[in-house]
């Protein structure tokens, strides 16, 4: 009787509670913070030869500036919901923001490589708590039938910061100094955490037990440290080294693979897991964190290869080609109110049917128009169509994926969800760029069976080009040149078919997730989490 008389009381401490300051201002407060994180995830891309040089460290070297955060950051994001168990969801959030912005502070004022290396530990390390905090305090901060809307906002910070992040790196780099990378965050983190002190705060059912930490979960943190770590190394150096055919990758690759599949079987028998993948036993969960996987991995896949393409192959420089992605931001903080608005309205299941749907026409369009006269503003278009159906996925699984689970897991449920997402992008970034590479040496051979010292057509073209270079260079060298122009031709067009055919396997890719999708239960638009019944 006791016991229940507790829950009666519980739930009506949930139902009754209201934040005490304007939710909007609430989701505008939280959205600052993660968008000071997400975006850099992104902004130290294009000053890596800057901090490089300026700290007398090689190219690879520098390239441990980004890996050194994401695994970091990779850490922290599924442990959000533990760590806010232990110090309460504000204060963990807070600590977060001083974490972050002090580190950003000891990045800027790096002397060396291995300095800046323990500052951008800190700093993931800090920021990993951002993201799911942020989304979770949303998430509780609106009633259930207006979290579309609430979600919207979190969805420009989590699209549109690692889109604007290599261009405004690369301005920032150009005219000041890489160290302001780091420095702009330090005002912006002051705000936001002045602004939370004030307007956050924890719901009833949130609430801080220290004791959690005399039961801490320090293998299931061990190995998630182990295998994250693993994972991104593998990764981050897989192309660089071959993948599989370099020791260094076999070994960290297994270490992968191991330690992961260690983790996920402790975790879920541990009585106080760091991760309650036990949540995974919910099927509309469980779909959602695959699809947002692949959508996370869309989104940063696609950021990377239009941008590559256009200086790698038409000669653009990193801030035009990062400027051809600006007319799919605007469209992006465009369909994003339209997107929370549909979340209301039609059931999450419908819209990410249509999303995905939207993805694969939208690869399908790119594939067939990318070629090596590409005009900026074909470019420009290009990306508004990619990016046109983002706002409606990224909304409508985020909104799932708290459908009937309890609000006592929002915060495990925002963890997970962006940790998915986060190693969606990850895994994508890297299985493109390979991709890229494999494609393009097919085609290469391919080619190359047609370019045969007899072949009468190629003999004529060189023939036609010596004539033309003989005037300026001289008859001895006309006939060097010209096959050297044509075979760098040619290498530009096995990469242009290279690219084709990567957004066609993207498109393929996007119509295999539509009948996943049906796996969703179909929600009543405008009912919250409430799952209708069929």
């Amino acid at each position: 009787m006791a016991t229940q008389t507790l829950a009666q009381s519980k739930l009506v401490a949930m139902e009754r509670w209201h934040p005490r300051a304007n939710p909007w201002a609430i989701a505008a407060t939280v959205a600052l913070a993660a968008f000071m994180e997400v975006l850099d995830t992104s902004i130290a891309n294009v000053a890596l030869p800057h901090i490089a040089g300026s700290l007398g460290a090689s190219q690879d070297e520098s390239t441990w500036v980004l890996t050194a955060y994401l695994v970091s950051n990779a850490v922290v994001l599924p442990m959000g919901g533990w760590a806010a168990s232990v110090m309460g969801r504000k204060n963990f959030f807070m600590f977060c923001i001083t974490i972050f912005t002090l580190s950003s502070f000891l990045c800027g004022i790096a002397p060396t490589l291995g300095f800046l290396l323990i500052a951008r530990v800190l700093q993931g390390t800090g920021g990993g708590g951002l993201q799911p905090m942020a989304q979770a305090i949303m998430a509780d901060s609106f009633e259930p039938s207006k979290r579309g809307l609430a979600f919207a906002l979190y969805g420009i910070v989590a699209i549109l910061a690692p889109s604007i992040g290599p261009t405004l790196g690369g301005w920032i780099t150009d005219n000041y100094s890489w160290h302001w990378i780091f420095y702009i965050n330090i005002p912006v983190g002051i705000l936001a955490l002045t602004l939370v002190q004030r307007m956050v705060d924890d719901p009833p059912w949130i609430k801080a037990d220290r004791n959690r930490l005399r039961h801490v979960d320090g293998l299931g943190i061990t190995l998630l440290i182990i295998s994250m770590a693993a994972l991104q190394i593998t990764l981050d150096k897989g192309e660089e080294k071959d993948w599989f055919q370099s020791d260094f990758i076999r070994f960290f690759g297994i270490t992968f693979v191991v330690s992961f599949a260690a983790l996920l079987l402790w975790e879920w028998f541990a009585k106080n897991p760091v991760m309650e993948l036990r949540l995974f036993k919910n099927r509309n969960f469980a779909t959602c964190c695959f699809l947002m996987l692949f959508t996370g991995g869309l989104l940063n896949a696609t950021t990377v290869l239009q941008p590559q393409f256009l200086q790698a192959q038409l000669g653009y420089t990193a801030t035009i080609a990062g400027l051809s992605l600006s007319a799919g931001g605007l469209v992006l903080l465009v369909m994003m109110p339209l997107a929370g608005q549909a979340v209301s309205r039609f059931p999450a299941r419908n819209i990410i049917l249509f999303g995905f749907t939207c993805f694969a026409f939208s690869y399908y369009f790119t594939a067939t128009r990318i070629n090596l006269g590409l005009s900026f503003g074909m470019a420009s278009w290009l990306r508004i169509v990619q990016i046109f159906a983002i706002p409606f996925v990224f909304i409508s699984i985020t909104t799932a994926a708290y459908f009937g689970l309890p609000v006592e897991k929002n915060n495990q449920v925002s963890g997970l969800i962006n940790f998915v997402r986060n190693i969606g992008g990850s895994i994508l970034i890297s299985l493109t760029n390979a991709g890229i590479t494999e494609l393009g040496q097919f085609h290469h051979n391919q080619m190359l069976k047609h370019l045969t010292p007899s072949s009468a057509n190629l003999q004529g073209q060189v023939s036609a080009m010596s004539s033309t270079l003989a005037a300026s260079a001289g008859s001895a060298n006309a006939d060097f040149l010209a096959q050297g122009r044509i075979y760098n031709e040619l290498l530009r067009q096995v990469q242009t078919l290279a690219y084709k055919d990567m957004y066609f396997i993207l498109c393929a890719a996007s119509l295999v997730m539509i009948p996943l999708s049906l796996l969703l239960r179909r929600n009543k638009p405008g009912g919250g989490g409430e799952i209708a019944v069929h």
